[in-house]
């Protein structure tokens, strides 16, 4: 083979050596650091770029997207000298490809050693029960420690989240007796709360009951009240419009005599002492003579020897333990006796022929 033939080959193999070592593409979201002899010449953003062959060489490959990094759980002490385990979940972004690597030989791990340090001072201020309902105040607190120290690294700590906090297990078991026991309480306390309602509104039904019911009485009674009243009215405008006389109204009372007995809670009945008045305006009524016989004119003068009210007495037998029903059959029955003596002594005056009654058992 020609020797020109040779070197014009390896010439070209030459250049396109150069060519293709001097060519870098990065892609989109990444950064690469340049060294050129050992030291930090510059850092490649995406796209196509140029480097000097040989003297120029890639030392970092930087992903600068927002990164999640998830730490172990580690045992923190709390306050109360509690153990428990907690582990974090870190967001993250390089900002500075240069600062994140030669500042720090390995950053995720300084990270991850900061925020376990950062825990552990932060947790020991606060007992178990702030620990476990302080969590957004323990996120701020690590993020802005992490965000300051990571600063000069190049890395802006996005957000720490406390991913679990893991107490021991009798501490575990402790809390879900207490929490039973506080669930029972606000189910007692709501149990009685909701009896108390309900008995405050079964007063309030039945108050408002009684008061309706009474409400009702009351105008049920005032209703029949005016209506006796109307009656009462009617009965005396009628009588005093037909001008009745003493012998009707006392006919009348006699009639009602018999009725004051039907109630079944009268067990004592006292004739009135209007009674025999009212039979001797019967007995004139159906009479020619205005006077009374002259027995019953004895019997009225010696009714009230003493002048002291009493009630006076239908014959011998009369006593006032008799019930009412006897004693309302036994003063109609004498009225009715009264009356037809009356009218018999009226028939009698009129026809002398007739012999009377009582000359007749006289004779007899």
């Amino acid at each position: 083979m020609d020797p020109v033939v040779v070197l014009a080959l390896v010439a070209a193999i030459v250049v396109v050596f150069l060519v293709a070592s001097s060519v870098r593409i990065v892609p989109q979201a990444r950064r690469y650091n340049i060294e050129r002899f050992g030291r930090y010449r510059r850092t490649l953003q995406p796209g196509l770029n140029l480097v000097v062959p040989v003297a120029d060489r890639i030392n970092t490959k930087l992903d600068v997207r927002e990164q999640v990094y998830s730490s172990d759980p580690r045992p923190v002490i709390t306050e109360d000298n509690l153990v428990v385990n907690i582990d974090t979940v870190l967001y993250y972004q390089i900002t500075d490809p240069r600062s994140a690597a030669y500042e720090v030989a390995d950053y995720l791990q300084a990270i991850d050693q900061l925020t376990v340090t950062t825990l552990r001072n932060v947790i020991g201020s606060m007992d178990l029960e702030e620990t476990l309902t302080s969590r957004e105040e323990i996120n701020s607190r690590l993020r802005a420690v992490l965000d300051d120290a990571t600063g000069k690294w190049g890395i802006r700590v996005n957000r720490v989240e406390i991913k679990a906090i893991d107490p021991p297990h009798t501490i575990k078991e402790a809390m879900e007796k207490q929490m039973r026991a506080e669930r029972d309480k606000r189910a007692a306390i709501l149990h009685a709360e909701g009896e108390r309602q309900a008995k405050i509104l079964t007063a309030e039904g039945t108050k408002q009951k009684d008061i309706l019911e009474a409400q009702g009485t009351q105008q049920a009674m005032i209703l029949r009240a005016d209506g006796e009243a109307k009656a009462v009215e009617l009965v005396f405008q009628a009588v005093h419009r037909n001008n009745a006389d003493a012998k009707i109204l006392a006919y009348k009372y006699l009639e009602t005599l018999p009725h004051l007995a039907n109630s079944d809670n009268n067990t004592f009945w006292v004739i009135p002492g209007e009674l025999t008045e009212a039979i001797r305006t019967v007995t004139r009524a159906f009479g020619d003579q205005p006077a009374a016989q002259p027995e019953e004119s004895a019997d009225a003068g010696t009714d009230h020897p003493s002048g002291e009210d009493r009630t006076p007495e239908l014959n011998a037998g009369w006593t006032a333990s008799f019930d009412a029903a006897a004693a309302a059959d036994e003063a109609g029955k004498q009225a009715a006796a009264a009356v037809s003596d009356a009218k018999a002594e009226a028939e009698a005056a009129k026809s002398p022929q007739t012999p009377r009654r009582g000359q007749t058992s006289g004779e007899d």
